[in-house]
């Protein structure tokens, strides 16, 4: 993605702040969140890296307030339930994808395994890109939540974020971290790359949750 995108992108993140952000007083019941358009195709966005991971040398690790952490390799993850889920997938920049075919491991399966803490409230996605983006708890708790390791049938390519990428449907995408390599969960909040830059933690669609308060503590720190 060329860079003029991304100081585009802040930039709007800063100017909707300022004017209040773009928040729905309540929940949206549509397919369609509020403020979204359709598209056919899945666009690709990152931050203009693509990074080449062969499957053999693809390793993740999850850690922090948990049980038991986790150093996971391709065929760890093989051993794992496979499923695969149809949902749609909406971005904050307003396109949405509608019936999206993930394959992968269920979240609930992760969880399970590594058994977060009761004081873990928060989990930061971290890219073999750099790339980081930070969640509540309860978002990775959804059962459509994944690892996905498939798109329409296929193996996830790069430029979809393979070999392995995190789906949360249920937020607006940037949640949904690309070519993962660290799961951290913490019992405190860590602000991912476009939290710093202005956007929300929750990012809920239907709520229009694009932008930070910018009264939160820690914005900016």
């Amino acid at each position: 993605m060329p860079k003029s995108y991304l100081d585009r992108k802040e930039a709007w993140a800063k100017k909707m702040i300022e004017k209040g952000g773009l928040h729905q007083t309540e929940r949206s019941n549509e397919r369609l969140p509020p403020g979204q358009h359709t598209v056919e195709k899945l666009p690709i966005l990152d931050l203009g890296i693509q990074p080449k991971i062969d499957k053999k040398d693809w390793v993740l690790k999850v850690g922090g307030e948990v049980e038991n952490e986790l150093d996971l390799n391709w065929g760890n993850l093989q051993e794992f339930e496979q499923v695969e889920e149809i949902s749609d997938f909406h971005c904050v920049t307003t396109w949405s994808k509608y019936d999206c075919q993930w394959g992968g491991v269920k979240m609930l399966e992760l969880l399970d395994s590594v058994k977060p803490s009761s004081d873990c409230l928060h989990v930061l996605f971290v890219s073999y890109d750099g790339y980081t983006t930070n969640v509540p708890i309860e978002a990775v708790y959804s059962p459509h939540a994944l690892l996905a390791t498939s798109l329409s049938g296929e193996p996830l390519p790069i430029k979809y974020g393979g070999p392995v990428r995190v789906v949360i449907p249920h937020l607006y995408a940037w949640k949904s971290a690309k070519y993962i390599k660290e799961i951290h969960f913490t019992d405190h909040l860590q602000l991912g790359y476009w939290e710093k830059r202005g956007y929300s933690n929750t990012a809920d669609p239907w709520k229009e949750e694009r932008f930070i308060d910018k009264e939160v503590p820690g914005w900016r720190d």
